[in-house]
């Protein structure tokens, strides 16, 4: 009995099974991506306005939490540093947006001080975040 020969088949690539991987590696990068974005805020229970705008540009956060402390984009400073800090900021950059979270809990006299040192350092753009109110 003779065997037939056998037919060497052409080697192929399949496009489909590469489409669908280069689908997922554009998925996984994109929320990959999106993960990273930087959040310059320190998590605060911040208080409500009814005059609350998402609209704020964003450069710059100081965060003061419950317990006293102050951030500068998420790095723990202190008052003098802050002083340094700003008036190095206001020398590069001529018009900097700065935005303030403070917890509704922090004295009001702390939140005074450190605005006040922001005007001293000279930054004309300021803003307090605070959280849409829920109620009409």
């Amino acid at each position: 009995m003779k065997l037939p020969a056998s037919v060497k088949k052409k080697a192929r690539i399949e496009i489909i099974p590469m489409i669908d991987t280069m689908f997922f590696l554009l998925v996984f990068f994109m929320i990959a991506t999106l993960s990273m974005t930087i959040q310059h805020g320190m998590p605060v229970s911040l208080p409500t306005a009814e005059s609350s705008t998402d609209k704020v540009p964003d450069q710059i956060s100081l965060t003061l939490t419950r317990e006293g402390a102050l951030y500068y984009n998420k790095e723990p400073i202190k008052l003098p540093e802050l002083k340094l800090r700003l008036a190095s900021l206001r020398q590069t950059d001529p018009e900097p947006s700065l935005v303030i979270n403070a917890d509704e809990q922090v004295p009001h006299g702390r939140v005074i001080k450190v605005m006040d040192i922001i005007r001293l350092a000279g930054i004309p753009n300021m803003a307090i975040a605070t959280k849409p109110d829920s109620e009409p």
